[in-house]
């Protein structure tokens, strides 16, 4: 189990310092890990891990507790939570003293700049990467599709979309 717990440490740190713009972005990597590298779970377990995490009020990074607690029961939990935190929290603080210091240097608006795009197209990432993993059939990648272009383009509470993709997906089994 300690070896375990090392693993969890690493991995969650390792990830804490490459979630830039939030933990959406590594998602693909943690999945990656938990379930073909270290084999603590199934595709199907991440994805559940990974609905619930979702669905639950708190943080989405709810995730991280839960693939934890699913590799070395509360300790894996306690370690995983931790390691996500930590380090990311530390090289925010950091950054946000250097960043005040150069308020107006040109540095600063560029790396904003290339840091926004970064971000996007790791959360679009990790959405196909668990798009991927789905045993899922044409009515449910239409379903993702049409939820994503939706959340792309409006302000939408998702939680309507889940719904309505449930209701749509309920709706396209009875057709079948």
């Amino acid at each position: 189990m300690t070896g375990t717990l090392i693993e969890l440490a690493g991995l969650f740190a390792l990830l804490s310092l490459l979630s830039v713009g939030g933990g959406n972005g590594v998602i693909p990597d943690m999945q990656r890990a938990a379930v073909s590298v270290h084999h603590w779970m199934t595709d199907a377990t991440f994805l559940d891990l990974f609905a619930i995490s979702r669905a639950s009020p708190g943080p989405g990074s709810l995730i991280v507790v839960l693939i934890g607690q699913r590799a070395a029961g509360l300790a894996g939990a306690a370690v995983a939570l931790l390691a996500m935190y930590v380090p990311s929290c530390l090289l925010v603080h950091i950054a946000a003293r250097i960043w005040t210091r150069a308020a107006e240097a040109n540095w600063r608006v560029t790396a904003e700049r290339a840091l926004a795009p970064v971000a996007v197209g790791l959360t679009y990432a990790s959405g196909i990467a668990l798009a991927r993993s789905t045993e899922g059939d044409l009515a449910s990648y239409a379903i993702t599709a049409a939820t994503t272009l939706v959340l792309s383009a409006f302000d939408v509470n998702p939680l309507l979309l889940l719904g309505a993709g449930a209701a749509v997906a309920v709706s396209a089994r009875q057709f079948q």
